[in-house]
């Protein structure tokens, strides 16, 4: 440590951000494509139709199918159509991510959907990092905790913060370097600050469980029906009498017009008079995360036995918190917001990086032989991190193309394609020289997001017919475009034709 606060905090700023940065960059990357996870979705599953069917409809087709194929089951769970997710899927026992039946919402004959990973991985991987749940969840704990120190500590450090928005000097070497960071920073600050803590707030029970266990004795699932409610009807005993579902289009619509859009239906005991009707809303109609706040009816009469319970100022204020973090509020307008704001705080943390490395390139000997061969590792780190990860994130989606649709457990090898793309990128940054892995990562990365319509034609298909999967392919090419002019920059600046020194460092390029 130093010998101010200043220094101390400085300290902290650059070697927490450096020893998490590369963490947060796959994070917020990830957390990034994870705004648009729906959509990516679709893109990766094109056999699933878009129909202008209504709820009651596909419902209904679903009930069809149902009956002639689970007619034995106990439990019957619907996922309808909905503004982002245009598939209509059945499942018995609770649907589960990636199973269950695909159905065509306008005629109810099953669909030959292929095995993905889907923009769930995304998901996935922005809070576990593809570990264990129990164990990447308080890594990225850790991680976010991380982030907060930094931002906390750049506040500090950064005497001139609000002036040093409004200053950009392009072609100043690590100047420009500098005031980008700071600029993208300060821009988005607030962004920053509550994406960080809303992240903790959604697994407070896992970081901070004290309460759970003096009050439910550990018990995780008692302290959630305590919170939402719920009450379970006692099990008949003897044989129970068969009797008619009621109509579904009747609870639907009732069940919309009390709570909103509805996303799903989970029948229990179907056919019986103890027949039980959970409808579930669509998350995104407001700020408090909605999940669990469903209603109940009974199968056979329609009538209503749970409404969306009432939420304790505590539970509304955490469910608030999460909402936030989730962006399922706001529509499509909100979701290009937050999709923004993560580009540019991964641009941040991207540049942070980067400027890390270019101070010590200037100095190589200052610290000695073995920090000089740490500082060569974090720039080969760098570029992996950066490059090879956005390299293996536009991979993935070219995997889901080019894999044989009939390939069995097709979504796994979907991830296997992710990480062998991410390996290799920081065996080929470690084996090229610096600039040169830069230039060729990023360039690989453009050339894949340029030509990702391509990628529809390989699988016989027309991607602009249907608006969200063009949308994807012309955001990737923008991104591609984006790469592409960072790959062109980053080049020497002896190759330049201006007047500038030359310079073998990052520290020249623009």
């Amino acid at each position: 440590m130093k010998n101010t606060f200043t220094q101390s905090m400085a300290w902290l700023h650059t070697w927490g951000g450096l020893l998490f940065g590369w963490l947060l960059f796959a994070i917020f990357l990830t957390g990034t494509l994870a705004v648009f996870d729906q959509e990516i979705d679709n893109w990766m599953r094109p056999e699933v139709p878009v129909r202008a069917v209504s709820q009651v409809e596909s419902a209904e087709r679903a009930l069809t199918w149902l009956g002639e194929h689970k007619a034995d089951e106990r439990i019957w769970s619907i996922s309808l159509p909905s503004e982002r997710a245009p598939d209509l899927v059945v499942s018995t026992g609770g649907r589960r991510h990636g199973g269950g039946q695909h159905l065509d919402p306008a005629t109810g004959e099953p669909l030959a959907v292929r095995e993905t990973a889907g923009g769930l991985f995304f998901f996935r991987f922005h809070f576990t990092l593809d570990l264990p749940r129990s164990i990447g969840i308080w890594v990225v704990g850790l991680a976010a905790m991380a982030m907060l120190a930094a931002l906390v500590s750049g506040i500090v450090i950064h005497k001139k913060i609000f002036k040093e928005f409004f200053i950009f000097r392009p072609g100043k070497g690590q100047r420009s370097w500098l005031d980008g960071h700071n600029a993208s920073a300060v821009l988005l600050l607030p962004f920053h600050l509550m994406i960080s803590y809303t992240g903790l707030v959604i697994f407070f029970l896992i970081y901070m469980p004290a309460a759970v266990d003096a009050l439910f004795e550990g018990d995780f699932r008692a302290y959630a029906e305590a919170q939402h409610g719920h009450h379970h009807a006692p099990s008949p005993r003897g044989p129970v009498a068969a009797a008619p579902l009621t109509d579904l289009g009747a609870v639907l619509a009732e069940a919309e017009r009390r709570m909103g859009p509805v996303g799903g239906v989970v029948i229990q005991n179907p056919g019986r008079a103890d027949a039980r009707i959970e409808v579930r809303r669509v998350l995104g109609n407001r700020i408090a995360l909605t999940k669990g706040q469903n209603m109940v009816f009974d199968g056979v009469t329609g009538e209503l036995l749970e409404g969306p319970p009432e939420m304790r100022a505590a539970q509304l204020t955490q469910r608030v918190m999460a909402g936030l973090h989730f962006a399922q509020f706001g529509g499509y307008p909100m979701r290009w917001l937050y999709f923004f704001c993560g580009l540019v705080s991964s641009a941040m943390i991207a540049t942070g990086l980067v400027l890390f490395t270019v101070k010590r390139r200037r100095r190589p000997d200052a610290e000695g032989a073995v920090a000089a061969a740490l500082y060569r590792a974090a720039e080969r780190l760098n570029v992996a991190v950066v490059a090879g990860l956005t390299l293996a994130c536009v991979g993935l989606l070219w995997a889901n193309r080019l894999l044989p649709v009939e390939l069995t457990q097709r979504g796994t090898w979907e991830v296997r394609v992710f990480f062998a793309l991410w390996v290799l990128s920081l065996g080929h940054a470690w084996l090229r020289p610096y600039l040169a892995a830069w230039r060729e990562q990023l360039g690989l990365a453009a050339l894949l997001c340029l030509a990702l319509p391509l990628a529809s034609f390989l699988g016989l298909e027309a991607p602009w017919t249907e608006r969200s999967r063009l949308l994807l392919e012309l955001t990737a090419m923008a991104c591609g475009l984006l790469l592409a002019w960072t790959a062109h920059r980053v080049r020497p600046a002896a190759d330049r034709s201006t007047a500038r020194r030359p310079s073998r460092t990052l520290a020249e390029v623009n």
